[in-house]
């Protein structure tokens, strides 16, 4: 498959799908099963600070920045019904709101050396392009700039439930585009092992402050074990994935 391609194969999957996930993925939680903002302190403190948002998705992520003190908005997303929903839903917040509907591998046109921090929840692994989309987000933020993301973690989907027990059904390993399965095949994402994201992260200029993968179980584990993000397949294996890094 062609880039182009992709990306309209998963625009249009997005358009189809926004509305499921409006509100969802959201800070101050990081992904599923995982430990919240206010657990961890990634953040640190976002007062007066200039934030952008790696697929901004409904903007709920970006009102809570605003509600803590975000001096200036700044998101982008893929999804033409994403942004006008952050558009509306950010319209009242009263410090500037700069959004942009673009693939995060292409810059739309934001302003270098500027973020003080960069933050994507569960979006990262949308793109097709790691080391272009990493490069892009080291040359927006300032020196000693944050950049924090989340992701479903690469070993996540090569387990599946079958026959009342967990099995490996595909390859950590191999690295690459593929149809995702979550997503009932309408959309294609990529499989990277976690060391291609860290590897990544350092080439593009960043140091890597923190690693998180705890998993976050609820009291009483009665959800369907083959449900994609079920308490128990995260008995075995995180759900989430979560990175803190320095621009260098």
């Amino acid at each position: 498959m062609e880039v182009n391609e992709i990306l309209q194969m998963n625009k249009e999957s997005w358009e189809k799908s926004a509305e499921r996930f409006f509100g969802r993925a959201a800070l101050p939680e990081y992904g599923p099963l995982a430990p919240r903002e206010d657990q961890l302190n990634l953040l640190g403190n976002i007062s007066n600070k200039t934030v952008l948002d790696i697929g901004c998705g409904s903007g709920h992520s970006l009102k809570y920045m605003a509600i803590n003190g975000a001096r200036e908005l700044w998101g982008l997303d893929l999804s033409t019904k994403q942004i006008e929903t952050a558009t509306s839903l950010l319209h009242d917040q009263p410090v500037p709101v700069s959004l942009f509907e673009s693939a995060m591998e292409e810059d739309p046109g934001l302003p270098e050396n500027y973020f003080d921090i960069v933050y994507s929840v569960y979006a990262i692994g949308w793109t097709w392009d790691l080391k272009q989309t990493f490069s892009n987000i080291s040359c927006y933020l300032k020196k000693d700039g944050i950049f924090i993301f989340s992701w479903e973690h690469p070993i996540h989907d090569r387990l599946s439930y079958k026959d009342s027990e967990y099995i490996f059904q595909k390859s950590y390993v191999k690295e690459g585009p593929e149809l995702n399965e979550a997503w009932n095949n309408t959309a294609v994402t990529y499989q990277r092992k976690f060391s291609t994201y860290i590897n990544t992260l350092i080439e593009t200029g960043f140091s890597v402050e923190k690693i998180i993968d705890d998993v976050v179980l609820p009291e009483s584990i009665t959800d369907d074990p083959a449900k994609w993000y079920s308490a128990q397949k995260a008995q075995l294996v995180p759900a989430t994935f979560i990175v803190k890094a320095k621009k260098r």
